[in-house]
């Protein structure tokens, strides 16, 4: 039997405002809540930074700050983007940042009471790390819920707009704070502002969507799907190698930051959190400097300079031991970070197709963190060993021979691609009923093909193979009959059943430009088969009757 495609219901969105992003009333409350959180957040890193310089200094222990951030964010981001889009993002959100500030809650308490230790602290931030790594895609899948799709440019410049003025405003207040009322008063706050985040999760109403026309990918399978496609997304891959060029070298200056405040340039808290304030004010500014920089320079050459504007502040680092020089090498370090990350991220979204937007921006984020978590322990090693100002100079060279070496990865190559979904596809005939969970599924497809075209269909369905595996798909290949003379036979295969019909469902406009172009190159229809693996009993080993082994 044979049945058409249903695609799967867009959630009702709200009608679009003269006030852009902004006539969205759950809009406006959760991104006031998220600067709030921001801002809070921001002082529990200033908190943190110089808390951990005043129970051990070791530069590596210091350094291990930001990679017990970065290492969750590393781990758990990826199968976050699957869970994001197989359970409920809002009552998971709801959830994680309740297990966030029941942390937070006790953390601070622990501080008030003296009893903070590096190791408690580090565990801390490793736990604050998996909520942030459970929680990135699930807000990423919520802001098209908040505002209808004309308003999604406003919505996501808005939310860097909220996240740089947390960054710009938390650190100084961070360091005012504790130099004023204590350590442990920034970590109360980072707990009151996440419970503005709960409540607020708490008062919205996630609009209802229309059934869906398949069941739920299973986690497992959605993970995988993900790495599989990310895999095998040329676009996606010139991205992640302008990553790894990249944030492996920049992350020096976060790792370091409190060292140098604390010893280089021998300030208090206040100089801590100015300086991180100052990071937050040159991410506004080049947030800002793009909207003109971007139209003459392109996404490469922008990121590019972004990498040298980097490499020079790391040097400027290296050669802080006053505050001014300090604050001005943080101005560049946080605009060119932020001109760098919006780049890359833009040229990520622009490379995915919407089944698997979350987890591909999951894998793009992975990457970030583990470029940084690897870094920051490198450069708190170096730095222990070398002193402060060589790591940051090793940093900066890292940073520069990072451009011509991923020059030939291009950015934002995916702009012109219709990752739309094709939606046009038929069920398989089926013969008996075949459960969801069955599987693998092996895909045979029959070709014949003309003497003048056989260089030309290998070329075209060598393509169809990429396209494939990007789907879902794994043991991809193509034979050719050696008994009869243009035929030819492509198998692939998928973990089950219902896999498939994801699989099917995922086809968008450009997999289906390149399908047609073997169509064209055969001389009668493909004939397609699905094959599901059977199930068999386990075989059991006979005790009594076998034959010995030894002499007859």
């Amino acid at each position: 039997m044979s049945a058409d495609h249903n695609p799967s219901a867009i959630a009702t969105q709200p009608a679009p405002s003269r006030w852009g992003a902004f006539g969205s009333v759950a809009f406006t409350v959760i991104w006031t809540a998220s600067v709030l959180s921001n801002v809070g957040t921001a002082m529990f890193d200033t908190a943190s930074g110089w808390l951990i310089t005043s129970l051990d200094a070791n530069p590596m222990i210091v350094s291990l700050v930001q990679v017990t951030v970065s290492l969750p964010l590393f781990l758990f981001t990826l199968p976050s983007g699957a869970l994001a889009d197989v359970i409920d993002s809002r009552r998971l959100l709801i959830a994680v940042e309740l297990a966030i500030l029941a942390v937070s809650v006790i953390f601070a308490g622990l501080v008030s009471l003296n009893l903070a230790t590096p190791a408690l602290l580090l565990a801390t931030t490793f736990l604050l790390g998996v909520g942030g790594a459970l929680t990135s895609p699930a807000w990423g899948t919520t802001i098209p819920l908040l505002v209808p799709r004309e308003e999604l440019d406003s919505a996501t410049a808005l939310n860097g707009v909220g996240f740089n003025v947390g960054r710009a405003a938390g650190p100084a207040l961070g360091g005012l704070v504790i130099a004023a009322l204590g350590i442990a008063v920034p970590f109360w706050v980072f707990a009151a502002s996440n419970a503005v985040i709960v409540a607020a999760l708490v008062w919205w109403r996630k609009p209802q969507k229309a059934a869906e026309s398949l069941p739920a990918e299973r986690l497992v399978s959605a993970v995988r799907a993900g790495v599989r496609h990310a895999a095998n997304n040329q676009y996606l891959r010139a991205t992640l190698m302008r990553v790894l060029a990249f944030f492996p070298f920049a992350s020096a200056y976060l790792a370091l930051l409190p060292l140098l405040a604390r010893h280089q340039i021998s300030g208090g808290p206040q100089t801590y959190g100015i300086l991180l304030g100052a990071i937050g004010v040159g991410a506004v500014g080049g947030s800002l400097a793009m909207r003109w920089l971007k139209d003459e320079l392109g996404p490469d050459r922008l990121v590019a300079a972004g990498s040298f504007v980097a490499a020079f502040a790391l040097v400027l680092f290296g050669l802080a031991h006053e505050p001014i020089m300090a604050i001005c090498a943080c101005l560049l370090a946080g605009g060119s970070w932020t001109v760098v990350m919006t780049k890359l991220y833009v040229s990520a979204q622009v490379a995915l197709p919407d089944w698997a937007r979350g987890r591909g921006l999951a894998v793009f984020l992975s990457f970030i963190f583990g470029a940084t978590t690897v870094g920051s322990a490198v450069w708190g090693k170096l730095s222990a060993m070398a002193g402060l100002p060589i790591a940051y100079f090793v940093a900066a060279a890292g940073v520069v021979l990072g451009v011509p070496l991923a020059w030939r990865w291009k950015l934002q190559t995916g702009v012109g691609i219709d990752f739309s979904p094709a939606a046009h596809w038929r069920a398989p005939t089926v013969a008996r009923k075949v459960e969801n969970n069955q599987g693998p599924v092996l895909a045979v497809v029959e070709y014949r093909v003309e003497a003048a075209n056989r260089a030309a269909f290998l070329g075209a369905v060598d393509e169809l193979g990429h396209a494939r595996r990007r789907d879902g798909a794994y043991a991809w290949g193509v034979y050719e009959d050696v008994a009869d003379v243009g035929r030819f036979v492509e198998t692939f295969t998928i973990d089950s059943w219902l896999e498939l019909m994801h699989q099917r469902e995922r086809v968008t406009n450009a997999d289906e430009m390149l399908a047609n172009r073997v169509r064209h190159l055969l001389a009668e229809p493909p004939r397609v088969t699905f094959c599901v693996s059977s199930e068999r009993p386990h075989r059991a080993w006979r005790t009594h009757g076998a034959p010995a082994i030894g002499h007859p």
